[in-house]
């Protein structure tokens, strides 16, 4: 059979109804009320009716971390779980930990929990914010950023595909530069709808006390490797996975570079597990030779399969 990868997605997939295509499925539920009884809080019920709740980052992480570990384990029980290796957008370091058996559910749900609390608490309310550039290269991002921030904060720190990255900074800086990247040619230069810089320097405050809380956690080493977003690569050292983890708060997501990275180990199917397609059309961008699938219905399985049997 042909080897293929796991992504999970993390901040930004989330979505009222993201998982009725497999609400039927009694694993999704049974993840899903695990997090609930473990955190007290209903998020079955967070993302079955019109709220504002599923946007704020305390709620947010656990949520995207509960979903992406149920789509785990829906593919666990579809015979889909020994991929050659496994990566995480950001917060989804956390799911592909889980899926790794290197963190427990329960650890998992409660160290995204307190990363939210302390993301949120680094920066005023509105004193942060972050911003996509799409149409521009990498370089030509860092540098304008690099000309805008003066004595701010203003970084790229998601490089998501190429043409695509995301900023993050001092929200005054931050808005005032969106002109900038327009007149070097960015098609589209817009504002994201978040309460936090993550990845960038205003998050250094939070990542100390970050560290202080995950060297009281318990890891195992993982059972496949995870390629982690600060540098790209795997570890074979739990010291060094938790230092990734760490870093990982104020220094850029390399997913297309994770990406490349995968695509030179031979792995030519991607599936991304969790709600939405996000990382599904990063993935597309990045390699466009390899198949990519998106699980969020039954049908996904049938055809992943079919490749997977396509040698």
């Amino acid at each position: 059979m042909r080897k293929y990868i796991i992504t999970f997605p993390g901040q930004g997939s989330q979505s009222i109804g993201m998982m009725n295509d497999l609400s039927h499925i009694p694993v999704i539920k049974k993840t899903f009320n695990e997090a609930s009884e473990i955190l007290r809080k209903d998020f079955w019920a967070m993302i079955s009716s019109e709220n504002k709740e599923i946007n704020q980052t305390v709620n947010t992480q656990p949520l995207m971390l509960t979903a992406g570990v149920a789509t785990w384990k829906y593919l666990q029980e579809n015979n889909l779980g020994s991929p050659s290796y496994i990566a995480g957008h950001s917060l989804g370091e956390f799911t592909a930990l889980v899926a790794a058996n290197s963190l427990t559910f329960e650890n998992a749900l409660k160290i995204v929990t307190k990363r939210a609390e302390l993301m949120q608490n680094a920066v005023p309310n509105n004193e942060g914010g972050m911003a996509a550039i799409i149409g521009l290269k990498d370089k030509e991002v860092i540098d304008i950023c690099k000309q805008e921030q003066g004595e701010g904060v203003l970084q790229a720190v998601n490089f998501n595909s190429p043409g695509q990255v995301v900023i993050a900074g001092s929200k005054s800086i931050l808005e005032k530069s969106l002109e900038s990247f327009k007149h070097a040619g960015a098609k589209r230069a817009i504002l994201l709808s978040v309460s936090v810089p993550s990845h960038c320097k205003l998050m250094e405050p939070a990542s100390i006390l970050f560290s202080n809380y995950l060297n009281q956690v318990n890891f195992d080493m993982p059972d496949f490797p995870i390629i982690q977003n600060f540098n790209a690569i795997n570890y074979n050292n739990i010291d060094e996975i938790k230092l990734a983890l760490v870093k990982q708060l104020f220094n850029p997501v390399k997913w297309t570079q994770t990406i490349q990275f995968l695509s030179k180990k031979e792995i030519d199917i991607f599936v991304e597990a969790g709600p939405g397609k996000v990382l599904t059309g990063l993935n597309k961008r990045i390699n466009k030779k390899a198949s990519h699938f998106s699980v969020n219905n039954e049908e996904a399985i049938n055809e992943i399969f079919l490749q997977l049997r396509n040698d």
